[in-house]
């Protein structure tokens, strides 16, 4: 099959490394931060042809690809300038250019295949109706974020030109049906690569660097979208916390903040903690964000809070261990931080649970067959 995947570049600094130490024949096109970087590879391992088109890359000059994109816990006005962008998109002559290209674009690839990634504000409705009508091409809609939370307009009138929605979350995939989509199914957007994501041994530098009790590596603001996980690292902050974000942190965290992780340095910040906390945000209330199956691919001891589709993924307390409220997440930490062969046993069977079951090969093996169907 031939795929166009229409997704962001967040991290452009990081596409630049991730190309310079690729040693295969095809330049990778995300950077190895982004899931979709795993999405091409794994796609190009089974035999597919991928082509990427970058949405938030303007048309005209391409200025905001050159630096990676930043939450700060204050208003700037860059951003209130995209906001506005987002709210009247049909008026950004540089968004009908962006459509254009695409559509140029799949004249010359003709994709069997437009996989769009959650979060598109730029492409508009009749464009996939073209592509649709043009190449005969599925479009697939793949997602990890509630649509009630962070759909777009254009997302949400684009739904019924879905010809199948992927979500992490079933409670999101019943929106998605709700707003118009034909078909939906669970399949997480995330996984992890044997290759990529497994134990780094840590120099002493490095280990003083990154070495830590609980280890926290994600977002953290805004509060309204996750408060419950900054809680959740609140309430465990004097049990040798250290925290990795590439944006800002709450002010009461800021003392345990260790600076930006990405690429590799995350793997390692991963790596160097015994216990790598991984509490859901505010929206996924089923489960199946990124470090939930990067740290096991790590051979990292994961505590995260109870969601359906962690329980359906792992086995709770063979392969990862799970907490109701924060009393209990006190309890489970400090357990967990004296009993270290009981630990590591758990983060063994975790590591060959998801080698055996959650690779990106096994997701795009299923995207395909659920395409296929």
């Amino acid at each position: 099959m031939r795929f166009i995947i229409v997704g962001d570049l967040f991290h452009p600094e990081e596409l630049a490394k991730t190309r310079a130490g690729n040693l295969t024949a095809e330049a990778p096109l995300f950077p190895q931060s982004q899931a979709e970087y795993f999405y091409v590879r794994s796609l190009r391992k089974l035999g597919h042809q991928v082509e990427a088109f970058i949405r938030n890359v303007p048309a005209v000059f391409g200025v905001r690809a050159r630096r990676s994109q930043r939450f700060a816990a204050t208003k700037t006005a860059a951003m209130l300038v995209q906001a506005l962008a987002h709210r009247a998109p049909r008026l950004q002559p540089d968004y009908w250019l962006r459509n254009r290209r695409l559509i140029a674009q799949a004249k010359r690839f003709e994709p069997d295949v437009v996989l769009i990634i959650g979060g598109n504000r730029v492409i508009f409705p009749e464009t996939l109706a073209r592509l649709k009508a043009e190449h005969g091409c599925r479009i697939v809609f793949m997602s990890g974020d509630s649509p009630i939370v962070f759909s777009s307009a254009i997302e949400r009138a684009s739904a019924p030109l879905y010809d199948l929605a992927l979500v992490n979350d079933y409670y999101h995939g019943i929106q998605w049906l709700e707003l118009g989509a034909p078909r939906m199914e669970v399949l997480p957007m995330s996984a992890c690569d044997p290759e990529i994501h497994h134990r780094y041994p840590l120099t002493d530098s490095e280990q003083a660097e990154f070495g830590c009790d609980v280890g926290f590596v994600g977002t953290l603001l805004p509060p309204r979208l996750y408060s419950q996980r900054a809680q959740a690292l609140e309430a465990v902050r004097d049990c040798g916390l250290g925290v990795w974000s590439v944006h800002d942190v709450p002010a009461a965290l800021r003392p345990y903040y260790r600076g930006p992780a990405l690429g590799e340095r995350m793997l390692r910040a991963v790596c160097g903690s015994k216990i790598q906390l991984n509490p859901n945000s505010n929206f996924m209330r089923y489960g199946g964000n990124m470090r939930l199956f990067e740290a096991p691919g790590c051979g990292v001891f994961q505590i995260t809070n109870e969601t359906p589709g962690a329980s359906l993924w792992f086995t709770p307390g063979e392969t990862i261990v799970m907490y109701r409220d924060l009393p209990q997440l006190r309890q489970l930490v400090a357990y967990y931080l004296t009993h270290d062969a009981e630990r590591e046993q758990i983060a063994q069977a975790a590591q060959a649970h998801v080698y055996a079951h959650h690779t990106y090969d096994h997701r795009m093996t299923r995207l395909v067959d659920l395409i296929g169907s």
